[in-house]
This record gives structure tokens, C-alpha cells and sequence, in this order.
């Protein structure tokens, strides 16, 4: 292994795993995905364990899940005590840079966040916007000035840009740079036309899942999006090549959550099915991790940051609750998990007009069970039925099954201190009541986010 090999942090938002050639998607273009899950480790069950921005974000930056971090919902400010990977690695005399979407500071959405703690340790280099989804004008916070720069391009375009700046400023020393891209989120059709062109709505074949109402414009324009942060990952994996850095920088790609996408007849995520919380998980570290290894081991959100640092040979921190998966992109012998906790501690926007109430659930490799308070969600064998078509929740002949899965459940909840209550309880234990009806009032008046 190299001496402190950098690390570049891409991941797109909303972003389901079925999205990419690697994953056995023949229809969407990835050439530079698949090349480098070709080079690297491919994690094949990489989970979302909070499948909603705010919670997943601040989980894979702290590697503890979203009620340790005290971050339990989209547009709560993630606390500033937390330890994160940028943290650890800008302490071990690591340059730390983020660019493209934030997500963490709050409300309202196009607040400026100044340096100091709420950058949560990305000190070097900030070219942010805390949570903006208008990709066709590229607008953010540079540095230490309050007035947003405006740009003219598609945003992912623009962001990369960027990053590449950093890269040719930071290769001769070792940097931490985070790239966050906002597609393929919605606004679907927000994509520049030579990436529509490539994908014929009538042409596609939906997930048997999807029913009549299933918008093909939509998930063509998806698969779009996709392609052009494909092209775009392409850009800075050629930076790397150009500038001679690729051998010893540590190259991560993956997503916040997924997209339903018209599966189940639903959009957006907040929900247990594969396409919300199965995301992309792709590894590259010439030397150390073979290429074309592909690994089924279960692996959430709040694994990532531990990993990473295990990857790069730093300290992981006792705080961080997720698990070192080295091992697993190295092709060793290992402990991982025999299920990850799957959640939505206080469903919002979309997931209130579903009637999507809390939930809490664990993913194994072969099932996936959920409930609310008091029942039984659904219990899919995702094994023989991939698409999750048959609920086996309430099936007499399941009984021992679930009481299996229920049992994972409760050892979940023991372990992270979670008492279930109602999103009102979860908010009012976490101190954060008043926080989250200031949103809600400022997002029912229409407020500027």
C-alpha cells in the first residue's frame, strides 16, 4: 500500500444499484463504472440503511447510524460533535475538500455555511450548495465567500470541473476530496439532450414491479443522468491517469439511496424496497485491492467511513459504530454482518402523502423484512422473488421466518438504543421538535429552500 494514499469520495444522490452495466443492467451505459469495478471491488448488497438524504449523508460521513448522530430526517443540521472521516484524515496532515451537494446544514436549503465546525472537517476546499436540484444553473459557495457564484452548464459538469482543479493543486500531497453530484434525483428531465437521445422510452424494458403507471420518460431520463455522471466519473478517473496519482489514491463510488421509480407505483425512497435502499458500491485502490473482486457482503452506509479509513491505514475512531470492511475489498477472511438495520425514523414530504408511517427493518442477503409500530410491513425472500412481488407478511406458512427476521430486528434495536417510538417521540427525545416545525412551517408557506 502506498504511504498515505488519497482518497476521492464520488456518490451520486438517489442513485438505486440496478443502475449500471456491472450490476447486470444491459440497458444503461456505465463504461466507466464498469471499468472500475473491472479494477476494483464490486459490493453487490451495499444498503442504505436511512434511505433519505439528510440521515444517510451524515451517517456515511460519521460511520454511526442516524439517531447516534443525532441526524434523523431531511433538513436537520447535523450536529457539530460528531467525528468524521474528514476529521481523522485531516488531523493525519490530509488536505479535505467537498464539492457539489451538502445537504447537512439545515434550513432553509440555499443557506451559506461558513467555515469552521459545520464544514464538518472539510477545511481546505468548499465549493457547496447545501441542497439544490436545478442542475441547468450550477450555483454554489466557494471557499470563504458568502455570495454564491452562478455558472453557466449542466451542474455535474461544472462540479467536475472543479474537483479536477483540486486534483491538479493537491497531487503532490495527500488529499481527501468528496464530490457530490445531484442527479440522477429528480428533476428527471433535467438532463442535457445528447444523454436523452440514448435511451428510447418505448424501447426500455421496465422492473416487472413497475405497473401501468410507470412514467417511461422518467426512467429513461433517470438512465440519462446516470450516463452523464458516468461520462463525468470518466473525466476524473483520466485526471488521476493524467496527473500520475492513480496508483495511490483510493477511488469510492456510490449513492446516498435509491429511487422506487415507479416500482410498487411509487417515486423518491423513505421505503424498505430493494430500489430505495440497494445502492451502488464500487472500490478501486491499484495493489492493494484486486481487481475484479466482487463481494456479497452486506455492507451499509455507516460502514462506509470505517472502511474507508481502514483502506487508507488510519485510525478508525471508537465512535464510528459501522464495521471495517478492508477485509472484504481485499478478498480476506472476515466478520461482517449477518443483517443490516434498515429505517425511517421520520418519514417526510412524499413518504407523508404515501401514508408511510415510521419504520424499522433489517436487510439479510436473502430477505427483507420491515414493520411499523405494533405489525408486520413486508417480508420478501428476495432470493426467489427478486422483484419483491409477493408479501410474505402475513402468510401463515411464513410464521417461523418472520419470527427469524423479527428477531434480527430486536437485536437491532437493543444495539442502537432505539425505542421506536413515533417520529414526534424520535424528534422531542433528540431535542430537535422545534427545528423540525420551523421546516415544516417554512416548507408549508412555500418558503425558499
Amino acid at each position: 500500500m502506498p504511504d498515505k494514499p488519497n482518497l476521492l469520495l464520488v456518490f451520486a444522490d438517489q442513485m438505486r444499484a440496478e443502475a449500471m452495466g456491472c450490476m447486470g443492467n444491459a440497458q444503461v451505459h456505465t463504461p466507466h463504472l464498469d471499468r472500475l469495478a473491472a479494477q476494483g471491488a464490486l459490493f453487490t448488497n451495499a444498503i442504505a440503511n436511512h434511505p433519505l438524504c439528510t440521515p444517510s449523508r451524515a451517517s456515511l460521513l460519521t460511520g454511526r447510524y442516524p439517531l447516534s448522530c443525532r441526524t434523523v430526517t431531511n433538513d436537520l443540521q447535523m450536529p457539530t460533535d460528531q467525528v468524521t472521516f474528514a476529521h481523522v484524515l485531516g488531523r493525519a496532515g490530509y488536505r479535505c475538500g467537498y464539492v457539489g451537494k451538502w445537504h447537512l446544514d439545515g434550513w432553509p436549503r440555499n443557506q451559506f455555511t461558513p467555515p469552521g465546525p459545520r464544514r464538518q472537517g472539510f477545511d481546505d476546499y468548499w465549493a457547496v450548495h447545501n441542497c439544490t436540484h436545478d442542475y441547468f444553473h450550477p450555483h454554489y459557495y466557494l471557499n470563504d465567500d458568502p455570495n454564491l457564484v452562478e455558472v453557466p452548464g449542466y451542474e455535474p459538469e461544472v462540479q467536475t470541473d472543479l474537483a479536477i482543479g483540486c486534483l491538479e493543486r493537491w497531487k503532490d500531497e495527500p488529499f481527501c476530496l468528496v464530490v457530490s453530484w445531484g442527479p440522477p434525483h429528480n428533476p428527471y428531465e433535467m438532463v442535457p439532450e445528447r444523454y436523452r437521445k440514448q435511451y428510447d422510452p418505448e424501447a426500455l424494458v421496465l422492473r416487472p414491479n413497475c405497473g401501468q403507471d410507470a412514467n417511461r420518460r422518467n426512467v429513461a431520463d433517470y438512465y440519462a443522468a446516470v450516463t452523464a455522471l458516468d461520462e463525468n466519473l470518466g473525466r476524473l478517473l483520466a485526471a488521476l491517469d493524467r496527473l500520475g496519482i492513480a496508483g495511490r489514491t483510493l477511488v469510492v463510488f456510490t449513492s446516498d439511496h435509491g429511487d422506487l421509480l415507479w416500482s410498487h407505483h411509487l417515486t423518491d425512497k423513505q421505503a424498505p424496497w430493494e430500489e430505495a435502499i440497494h445502492i451502488p458500491l464500487v472500490m478501486r485502490l491499484p495493489g492493494t485491492i484486486p481487481a475484479g473482486r466482487k463481494s456479497e457482503e452486506l455492507i451499509g452506509i455507516a460502514d462506509l467511513a470505517p472502511t474507508m479509513l481502514g483502506l487508507l491505514g488510519a485510525r478508525v475512531p471508537r465512535e464510528m459504530e459501522g464495521l471495517d470492511f478492508t477485509w472484504a475489498a481485499l478478498g480476506q477472511a472476515g466478520s461482517g454482518h449477518t443483517s443490516v438495520p434498515i429505517m425511517d425514523l421520520v418519514p417526510t414530504d412524499n413518504a407523508l402523502r404515501w401514508n408511510i408511517h415510521p419504520w424499522r427493518g433489517v436487510r439479510t442477503r436473502r430477505y427483507t423484512y420491515a414493520r411499523r409500530q405494533g405489525q408486520p410491513w413486508v417480508l420478501y425472500d428476495n432470493r426467489e422473488d427478486p422483484y419483491q412481488l409477493k408479501n410474505l407478511a402475513e402468510e401463515a406458512s411464513a410464521a417461523p421466518l418472520r419470527r427469524e427476521m423479527e428477531g434480527e430486528l430486536q437485536s437491532w434495536l437493543e444495539r442502537l438504543g432505539d425505542r421506536f417510538g413515533t417520529a414526534e417521540e424520535c424528534l422531542a427525545s433528540l431535542g430537535q421538535t422545534e427545528a423540525w416545525a420551523k421546516r415544516q412551517e417554512h416548507f408549508h408557506k412555500g418558503g425558499n429552500w
